[in-house]
């Protein structure tokens, strides 16, 4: 299987055929600091062309080591904050699409550069880069997924859950 397609398998796997989110609970019932349903948080890229708004609590927070995920972002792991597509929103610009693979949307700004979303045909919600946010400390991710991409010199927390690729 493609590593771009892991998302979709989150989703695929975890919210659809058992409801419950990359924590467990049930999906969009994450609890703690996340968020309330009321909350809006701003993001954008580096040079501000760009920016988008998530409402209410995000779906979930990931991180991701399989090397797509490296390669886009250009680091060891990416860092994803999920939200439904209807609490997403373009609020300036518009970001440039790359289709890595079929039914796979990687978007970024076209001025500056930085990676923002993450999306698919099969996938219900849509992923922003978590560090792309404002504040991105209010999104604690609960799980790392494609343990098996993991770089030697990135060191896991040992809270979060480990998968060596993505979970069954």
């Amino acid at each position: 299987m493609a590593n771009e397609d892991w998302f979709s398998l989150i989703l695929d796997n975890i919210t659809k055929e058992r409801g419950i989110s990359l924590r467990g609970e049930p999906t969009g019932e994450i609890p703690g600091e996340m968020a309330s349903e009321t909350e809006t948080h701003e993001g954008g890229c580096f040079c501000g062309a760009v920016r988008y708004a998530l409402r209410g609590k995000p779906t979930y927070s990931a991180n991701c080591h399989c090397r797509s995920c490296q390669r886009a972002i250009g680091t060891g792991y990416a860092t994803w904050t999920g939200a439904k597509p209807e609490n997403f929103e373009i609020t300036r610009g518009q970001p440039a699409i790359y289709k890595s693979s079929p039914g796979v949307r990687w978007g970024y700004c076209r001025d500056c550069g930085t990676s923002l979303t993450y999306a698919g045909d099969d996938w219900t919600d849509v992923a922003v880069v978590s560090a792309t946010l404002d504040d991105p400390s209010f999104v604690k991710p609960t799980t790392n997924v494609f343990l098996d991409h993991k770089q030697p010199w990135v060191a896991l927390d040992e809270g979060l859950r480990k998968y060596q690729r993505f979970p069954d």
